[in-house]
């Protein structure tokens, strides 16, 4: 009970009128009624006695039931003060349910009043620090309060007619009762992993209203759903009690708290947690029951609810929740015209890069497409063809253009060269080539759709069926007039150009997403329900058929996509020849294909010859390997001889061993000044999958719940020797690369997206660490100390965060946690991992696992979701006021928002940046790289 209290109550009992005689020995007069409630409140007699006072209430009546005094030995005088205190604090909630019948009543007692002003005294004495823990009015209480809750979607009876809808569905067949097994899909949790919490809810509401059965009418679900929805603290922290207490007892045992938090893990998809339930309940008695009684009580449970730790975000302020309350105002009003002219120029602001590239690309091909229709509608062929052999020459021009211009933007040395060697990287947006590559791909095959169809269903009809003396034009050029079409098919331009139009359809098939990430497949014989109602001959043709055709599912996925995509050497050579025996054009000096395709072809060229020679004079050996968790490979090996690169970058990787001629790109996840090269490679496609294999045959067995792994001795014979061979190429350039041109940095990985934030927050901790050494050096020296790249170094605050769906995803990055929470005492990088399959804090399917979480790092320093020293989050981060906390923190400051990972984010990411550098001082720059 805490001190305002006490004075309350006081001031209520000395309102009433009747006094009661109050004996010498501390005893006071009895009545005895038959009660509803029982108050006990503990009163201090004088420096060494205390006194147990009980009062009983019926209806509208108060009376005393019984003075207890106790005694102690001055050695136990502080603990006999804490357990009294305990005890009044366990019976306030009863206290604040008798304050109204309290006032009314009509018997005064103005020596209990005395007691308790004297206990008022008291309780500002000692016990300060027992009051102050159950004090519901700090901040960690308040947020508790507020965000426990059972359906966090859904508030009250905001949401009853939505679930009444529900339970009438449900309950259509069933006579208006609702089953058990069908609750938690009524409420809203439609999930799997929620029906076992939803079913344990049932049964808690069921117990305490003496429910028995597993069905329960409209009312009752009316009753059940006001309980889970009651905004009262207490009445929810009751509700929770009682699906932890099954057998009603009061009290809550060991191996209740184990089924619970096996519940609660199995529901968060929190394996690790699940299998350790017996050890963490047994921290939570060790931490809730020091007396080894065997049980706890509610009280408890609220205490360790409410006061939990709070979670240590590195770099936050304690005024946090004010900055966060802050509305940011936009800078202009309603007028829809203010606000599309607003939006246009900072759509032009946020993209120019891209926009002049575009611009100048569409200039050139509308200029190339008007100077070849033009000269061809000036020439005697448009006589006898027509508008339509313009339109065929017009769009040809623009495949020579695109069919150059797509090779440079896979020409991935050279950009990388030009990105890190020259200014060239401000104007135009390397990040983009991919893209680019994409857009140009959609050109190329319109150009091919115009420039086909108008030579093949237009030009040659038109030459067949021109009259002798129009014809006689054409003749220097097609001979004498054909007969039949076949006559323009089977010559060298037709042919080539056929073939050409072939190859590039199914280089552009297996390249689309669906056939690219194996979303297409066929189905396989025993799941195709159409063929159940055949008849058995017919049955077996087609499952035949489909047996048959079972190994076309291997033409598709990454694989099919790279290995149709080396078709294109061949349509490079035909374009050539197709270019060189053109009908119309006689002079060598006009057949320009050539001259557009000679330097893209020799620079790719010369960077696919410097590939190869590259891996083979720069071999790396396999240092460690380890598989984690979620299906990744992590390979840790020898760092070539002059192999420099930047964080954020990529290198290409080959396995000889899974296929000699695929070269795969993947992050680097170690840093520069690291005696090592590292990649994590997660198996999403055939050939992750299979190198994956490849390493685990040669790893050595796992031991003791260790993963398996393997490391180079060049002495041992153990499977490690026998590791697969391993080339790589690169470096190459990626986005996140240019993160030091910043002074703040907002680092976004999802899943794997994760390993190139993984090297630059090793890079900022390094740059750091030989920092904090230069320092130490110069000042032992007595001397300014040489300038080194680390003077220059930009970058003074990170955010990372990492949001994963499954628990041991944060293996794979644990060293590097816990680097940086040991060795980054300036608190120059924040951390934030979040794991998506647990429900947000606040949420009753998560609470005892935050409970758990900060028990265990505030004994052990350790985490129990990530199992590092930095704390995690539950469910998704909050980007709005990621972005505002960070604007607020660093105002007048350019940011570098770098996101790596799927492309759901993107969009997001990109608009609040936008949003945020429009109506902020603090600036967004966003960088995306997707997979």
């Amino acid at each position: 009970m805490r001190t305002n209290e006490i004075e309350q109550v006081s001031a209520d009992i000395t309102e009433l009128n009747e006094i009661v005689p109050h004996n010498n020995n501390g005893s006071l007069s009895r009545r005895k009624t038959k009660s509803n409630s029982a108050i006990s409140h503990e009163v201090e007699q004088n420096d060494e006695d205390y006194a147990e006072i009980t009062f009983v209430i019926q209806g509208d009546s108060f009376a005393l039931e019984s003075l207890k005094p106790i005694t102690g030995n001055n050695d136990h005088d502080e603990e006999d003060k804490l357990v009294l205190l305990g005890k009044g604090m366990e019976k306030k909630r009863s206290l604040s349910f008798g304050d109204s019948f309290v006032r009314s009543a009509s018997i005064g007692m103005k020596q209990v009043s005395d007691e308790l002003k004297r206990l008022t005294s008291f309780s500002k004495q000692v016990g300060i620090e027992k009051v102050k823990k159950y004090d519901r009015t700090e901040s960690a209480a308040c947020n508790a309060i507020k965000e426990f809750k059972f359906i966090t979607k859904t508030d009250g009876d905001v949401g009853w007619f939505e679930v009444e809808k529900q339970f009438e569905i449900l309950t259509s067949s069933t006579n208006g009762l609702l089953n058990r097994s069908l609750f938690a899909k009524c409420i809203g949790m439609n999930k799997e992993s929620d029906e076992g919490f939803a079913c344990e809810l049932f049964d808690a509401i069921s117990r305490r209203r003496n429910i028995h059965g597993d069905s329960i009418n409209k009312a009752q679900f009316k009753d059940f759903w006001d309980q889970i929805c009651d905004h009262n603290f207490d009445s929810r922290l009751r509700t929770f009690f009682d699906m932890v207490d099954k057998d009603a007892d009061g009290r809550i045992t060991e191996e209740e708290i184990k089924e619970i938090i096996s519940l609660s893990a199995g529901t968060n998809k929190l394996s690790n947690i699940q299998n350790q339930a017996g050890e963490y309940a047994a921290l939570i008695m060790e931490e809730l029951d020091p007396d080894d009684t065997g049980f706890i009580m509610v009280n408890d449970l609220e205490m360790l609810l409410l006061h939990r730790p709070t979670h240590s975000k590195r770099g936050d302020s304690e005024y946090l929740s004010q900055i966060l309350s802050t509305k940011l105002k936009a800078r202009y009003g309603d007028n829809p015209i203010r606000k599309w002219y607003r939006h246009t120029i900072y759509f032009l602001h946020d993209n120019w890069k891209r926009i002049w590239i575009l611009v100048l690309w569409i200039g050139v091909m509308c200029g190339l497409f008007a100077y070849k229709f033009v000269q061809y509608r000036r020439k005697a062929a448009y006589e006898v063809m027509g508008y339509c052999v313009c339109m065929a020459k017009g769009a040809g021009e623009t495949l020579k253009l695109n069919m150059a211009i797509i090779l440079l933007s896979v020409c991935r040395n050279t950009m990388t060269w030009l990105r890190n060697k020259t200014k060239i990287g401000i104007v135009v947006p390397f990040d983009d080539n991919l893209n680019f590559h994409k857009v140009i791909a959609v050109a190329i095959a319109i150009g091919v759709g115009i420039h086909a169809i108008y030579h093949l269903a237009c030009d040659f009809p038109r030459l067949l069926h021109a009259n002798g003396e129009k014809y006689k034009l054409m003749e220097p050029f097609f001979g004498i007039q054909p007969t039949n079409y076949w006559h323009f098919v089977k010559s060298w331009e037709g042919v080539t150009g056929i073939l050409m139009v072939v190859l590039m359809t199914i280089a552009f098939i297996l390249a689309s997403p669906w056939f690219r990430s194996g979303k297409v497949k066929l189905p396989k014989p025993e799941n195709v329900k159409c063929l159940q109602p055949l008849n058995s001959r017919r049955k077996i043709i087609g499952f035949n058929t489909l047996k048959f055709l079972q190994p076309l599912n291997s033409l598709v996925g990454f694989n099919a996509f790279w290995y149709s995509h080396h078709l294109f050497v061949f349509v490079y050579a035909l374009l050539v020849v197709h270019g060189m025996k053109l009908y119309l054009t006689k002079e060598w000096y006009k057949k320009t294909t050539w001259m557009y395709l000679a330097i893209p072809i020799i620079i790719y060229a010369l960077e696919r010859l410097t590939r190869a020679l590259r891996s083979r004079i720069k071999p790396v050996r396999i240092l460690k390997v380890a598989v984690y968790p979620g299906n990744v490979l992590a390979l840790h090996m020898s760092k070539p001889q002059g192999f420099r690169y930047k964080s954020g970058q990529c290198m290409f990787i080959n396995c000889a061993a899974v296929s000699p001629f695929e070269w795969h790109p993947f992050s680097i996840t170690s840093a520069p000044r690291d005696d090592y090269l590292s990649v994590h490679i997660r198996s999403l496609g055939d050939w992750t999958n299979s190198i994956r294999i490849k390493f685990l045959k040669s790893c050595l067995p796992p031991t003791n719940g260790q993963i398996p792994r393997a490391e180079y001795s060049p002495t041992d014979s153990s499977p490690s020797t026998t590791l697969p061979k391993v080339r790589i190429y690169g470096p190459y350039g990626a986005p996140a690369q240019d993160y030091k041109q910043y002074e703040v940095v907002l680092l976004v990985g999802l899943g794997i997206g994760a390993t190139p934030m993984i090297s630059i927050i090793k890079d900022i901790l390094n740059n750091f660490k030989a920092m904090e050494e230069e320092e130490g050096n110069t000042i032992e020296e007595g001397t300014s100390g040489n300038k080194t790249d680390l003077n220059t170094f930009k970058t003074r605050k990170a955010y990372f965060y990492w949001m994963t769906g499954e628990q041991g995803s944060f293996d794979w990055f644990k060293e590097v946690m816990n680097d940086v929470a040991k060795e980054d005492h300036n608190g120059v990088i924040e951390i934030h991992n979040h794991l998506t399959s647990i429900y947000q804090e606040g949420d009753a399917r998560s609470v005892l696992i935050t409970m758990l979480q900060s028990l265990n790092h505030a004994k052990n320093g350790v985490d129990i979701v990530s199992g590092t020293r930095v704390k995690s989050h539950f469910a998704r981060p909050n980007w709005r006021s990621v972005y505002k906390r960070i604007a607020l923190n660093h105002p007048q400051t350019r940011v570098g928002v770098f996101y790596c990972g799927k492309p759901v984010l993107i969009k997001e990411l990109r608009q609040l940046a936008s949003d945020f550098s429009h109506n902020t001082t603090t600036k967004y720059d966003f960088h995306k790289e997707n997979f």
